[in-house]
């Protein structure tokens, strides 16, 4: 296809200050399973490049971008986020009230709404939703299904550790959430798409609760692989597992339905692919460009956009691996990483190197935290303290990810190839391990049967909590470390109302994190999209709220 060369890149504070990005237009050409929709004039399809399937259709049972991305064209939660911003705003409730103490929350409802299925949208319904999570029993619980529920409500009902007070409707449009603990972060957090409000007629239905497998391999229930049900602007159509899954406009759509009427999300795991795709006009855009891309794309005139880099690339250490619960060894692999280096030959240009576990756009990052400069002396001298030497060396599970792409890890193959030349050169031995993004994480967050391993965070919401909250707030299977004072800590701090009690405290905890050396923050990734000229307007977000019934289409 024919393009121009005029170019734009727009960075994440552009986007950030327009709210939706122009873009310059044509027509792209479709392949033959794509584009029969029209609008007027306008093919009115979507097809979007997806570096990997969603892990779940049931919200409540997801916690990663490919998930949340489709998620957010289907459900809604109480409150959304200010278009091109991380700030929260008004969506299923039009407005809400906090208690003094913090402790109870009521919320105005929007009336008029309902669900894909017919089922009104009320208050008794969110009660439902908020019930049913905090009611999560057994494999439910676990990280690789209820992750945020388990992180930021600290646990369930027959845990005895939940801040969930309960919920009450007063009226089919007002109801008021209570909490046990102050939590200064439950508005913003409420935008999260784990916290969508989604059909108690369809949850019942389709016993939505139903899950099975292993904490490490679990299955969907029916209604998450078929069924999924929300008050978005789209409703699930169909899914061909590893291949793609389509939404189609939802006709009774209480908000702005807009100019599309379908979207594909074709699952295209290799990055060099998915440009191909967008090239052959098989595909409108797609998210999480390679760095090496981004030179072709230029010369032939294709939009990019970019994202603030509100994120965090990290390498964990499970600390229930005996060798990574000695502080040495963990010093150890900080001082061998040379991060420049990293961001210099693999990450994007503009990637920044990290030096705590949040970028410094938001509250308590510390300028003056402690840090471990490269000195892979030094690192070699610690792992022989700790009785790791050239006749005993260091033998580590090195896990990663493959055929995947995620905004603070763009190419975690070449990620992880480059650090493992820097381990190995202090002759740490590495034993690498390697899998497919579902099965990665469930590995991780299921169990403890892993050593160092790549991964990282996209903010949903600019809060502290979001980050070192929860990553650090409590027991879990990724670190496998028990640090009550670390805990404690971030318990008190999420509860703080203002901004100016919470930064001390946040810079503290970060000081706290870097002494305590849980993981290595490795850098800040820019992510870059990639569309097609027809694509004339795209509501980009630093938090990846974006939904497609706010794209704009050129004939």
């Amino acid at each position: 296809m024919a393009h121009t060369m005029r170019r734009r890149i727009l960075t994440g504070a552009a986007a950030i200050a327009i709210g939706t990005l122009a873009l310059s237009a044509c027509t792209s050409q479709r392949d033959d399973d794509g584009g029969t929709t029209t609008e007027g004039d306008v093919d009115s399809t979507f097809i979007f490049g997806a570096s990997g399937e969603p892990s779940s259709l049931d919200p409540a049972f997801a916690n990663d971008g490919e998930s949340f991305r489709v998620s957010r064209q289907i459900f809604e939660g109480l409150v959304g986020v200010e278009p091109g911003t991380a700030d929260p705003a008004p969506l299923l409730a039009e407005s809400w009230d906090v208690a003094d103490d913090g402790l109870s929350y009521t919320f105005q409802l929007k009336e008029g709404v309902t669900f894909h299925d017919g089922t009104e949208f009320n208050a008794d319904a969110v009660c439902f939703n908020f019930d049913r999570q905090n009611n999560f029993t057994g494999l439910a619980q676990s990280e690789s299904l209820s992750y945020y529920w388990g992180k930021l409500m600290r646990g369930y009902a027959d845990t005895g550790t939940s801040i969930y007070g309960g919920c009450e409707a007063s009226s089919p449009s007002e109801v008021t959430i209570s909490l046990t603990q102050p939590y200064a972060g439950f508005i913003p957090a409420l935008s999260l798409p784990a916290f969508a409000i989604q059909s108690p007629t369809a949850l019942d239905e389709y016993d939505a609760d139903n899950v099975g497998g292993t904490e490490e391999a679990p299955t969907q229930s029916e209604y998450a692989t078929s069924h999924p049900t929300g008050t978005g602007p789209f409703q699930f159509d169909s899914a061909a597992p590893g291949e793609q899954t389509t939404v189609t406009a939802y006709p009774e759509y209480w908000g702005e339905q807009g100019q599309v009427q379908e979207v594909i999300f074709r699952v295209i795991g290799d990055t060099t692919a998915r440009r191909q795709a967008l090239e052959s006009g098989s595909i409108d855009g797609y998210d999480l460009v390679a760095p090496a891309d981004l030179g072709a794309l230029e010369d032939a005139g294709y939009t990019l956009v970019n994202r603030d880099p509100f994120n965090i690339l990290y390498l964990a250490m499970n600390q229930a691996d005996p060798a990574l619960a000695d502080i040495r060894v963990r010093q150890a692999i900080t001082q061998a990483i040379d991060k420049e280096q990293l961001v210099t030959q693999v990450l994007p240009e503009g990637t920044t190197v990290a030096s705590q576990f949040m970028p410094d756009s938001v509250i308590g990052f510390n300028d003056a935290v402690t840090t471990y400069d490269y000195d892979p002396d030094a690192a070699i001298a610690l792992l022989a303290d700790a009785g790791f030497t050239e006749a005993n060396p260091l033998t580590l599970t090195f896990n990663y990810p493959v055929n995947i792409s995620r905004p603070y890890m763009p190419n975690p193959e070449q990620i992880f190839t480059n650090l493992q030349s820097q381990l190995s050169a202090v002759g740490i031995v590495l034993n690498p391990v390697s899998n497919e993004w579902g099965e990665y994480l469930d590995l991780i967050q299921g169990g403890s049967d892993h050593g160092i391993h790549l991964l990282g965070w996209t903010g949903d919401y600019n809060d502290p909590d979001n980050f070192v909250g929860t990553f650090f707030g409590a027991q879990g299977n990724e670190w496998g470390f028990d640090n009550a004072e670390l805990f404690s800590a971030l318990t008190a701090a999420r509860g703080l109302a203002t901004e100016e009690e919470q930064a001390p405290a946040y810079e503290a905890i970060n000081e706290q994190i870097a002494q305590f050396i849980p993981g290595v923050p490795l850098a800040n990734p820019v992510p870059t999209l990639a569309f097609d000229q027809r694509v004339t307007s795209y509501p980009a977000s630093p938090v990846q709220d974006e939904v497609y019934n706010m794209i704009e289409l050129s004939e």
